[in-house]
């Protein structure tokens, strides 16, 4: 289920350029060639070994799940701690107007000044930092993906698999970002164009997945699946996701898909309690292209990108799904098997294990 601080944005027609996790959602690292959004590596981040010399401040972007008293003195620590280290931090005004606390604590020159909460909101900073669970990354990766800058991670929600550290090891995640020690992490996104009848509807993009889905609950959607340019297969469903391996964690999990190891470059294809004999999921290639039509028989469906941007889907529309041009960066601490994440995050039973340790 999608961490509780985000709920799915109103219709918007076309999305800018940025479903909270379903289970989970952790993933692949992809883009378009292997060298150049990268293929399962870990690179440096590109200023780590470049100290402001000039005396210039560093900035840093906050996004902050408010509400939660927990919340608030970590957002406070946080900011104390980057701002004594020579940061100019910014925030988004909702997270004000959603907490009139935050930051109470804190001496004025050290609190966070807000930006305009639009796609260049992340622009010129050097980290964006989360506090709060992958429903709040979902949403600070609409301003960081845009602004080519990494995301790290704070979970404070419940599975928080997209985060890369929790609660516990927020003086680790300060000190990294301080001295620059972090690694950074493409995840492949994918990009989303909709329209009917030559008649553009909208396009936007997600991180983790995308849906198409009935708007009539009493009533099942009839969907044609394309791979290629080729059909596959006609029957109605609940509704059908196109994820990316970082959302083969979240709402294809949920819905049957498979787990998909971070490095393998792969599309997933998952029906949603479809009546049909042949409905399992797909794995195509990152360089396919995958389309799926709204039959011009049936009912209306609707377009739903990471549950936060959303497109209505007349009958007869037609939604096409490529490799993103962009990745999302994400800051990781430290090189670890994705297999121990998958039995962290799950609490996988792993007791009965004879193989060697590291």
């Amino acid at each position: 289920m999608s961490d509780a601080d985000e709920g799915r944005a109103p219709v918007t027609g076309v999305g800018t350029e940025g479903r909270g996790n379903g289970v989970a959602g952790v993933g692949g690292v992809a883009g378009p060639a292997p060298g150049e959004h990268g293929v399962a590596s870990v690179e440096t981040h590109p200023e780590a070994d470049r100290p402001n010399g000039d005396g210039s401040a560093r900035n840093a972007l906050l996004v902050v799940h408010t509400g939660r008293e927990a919340t608030r003195r970590v957002a406070s620590e946080a900011a104390r701690r980057l701002a004594e280290a020579g940061f100019a931090l910014r925030i988004l005004p909702d997270e004000y107007s959603t907490d009139e606390g935050l930051f109470d604590d804190l001496p004025p020159a050290q609190r966070p000044r807000t930006v305009s909460p639009d796609s260049d909101a992340a622009l010129g900073m050097e980290i964006v930092l989360v506090l709060g669970g992958d429903g709040t990354l979902l949403r600070a990766a609409e301003l960081a993906r845009h602004a080519r800058v990494p995301m790290l991670g704070v979970n404070l929600g419940r599975v928080g698999f997209l985060a890369e550290a929790d609660i516990d090891d927020l003086d680790e995640v300060l000190d990294a970002v301080v001295a620059r020690t972090y690694r950074v992490e493409e995840r492949m996104t994918v990009d989303v164009v909709a329209h009917q009848n030559g008649t553009e509807l909208g396009r936007t993009w997600a991180l983790n997945e995308v849906i198409v889905e009935k708007m009539n609950w009493a009533r099942l959607l009839d969907v044609v699946l394309e791979v290629d340019a080729r059909p596959v297969s006609e029957f109605a469903c609940d509704g059908v996701l196109v994820a990316t391996p970082t959302g083969s964690t979240a709402y294809a999990f949920s819905a049957g898909g498979p787990v998909v190891w971070p490095e393998v470059q792969a599309m997933l294809l998952v029906p949603s309690n479809a009546h049909a004999l042949f409905a399992r999921p797909l794995v195509v290639s990152p360089e396919s292209s995958v389309a799926l039509e709204v039959s011009n028989r049936g009912d209306a469906g609707v377009l739903v990108c990471d549950g936060r941007r959303t497109i209505e889907l007349p009958p007869g529309s037609r939604v096409e799904v490529v490799r993103g041009r962009a990745p999302v960066l994400l800051a990781r601490l430290r090189v670890q098997p994705f297999t121990d994440r998958l039995v962290r995050k799950f609490g996988l039973p792993v007791q009965g294990w004879r193989g060697r340790r590291p």
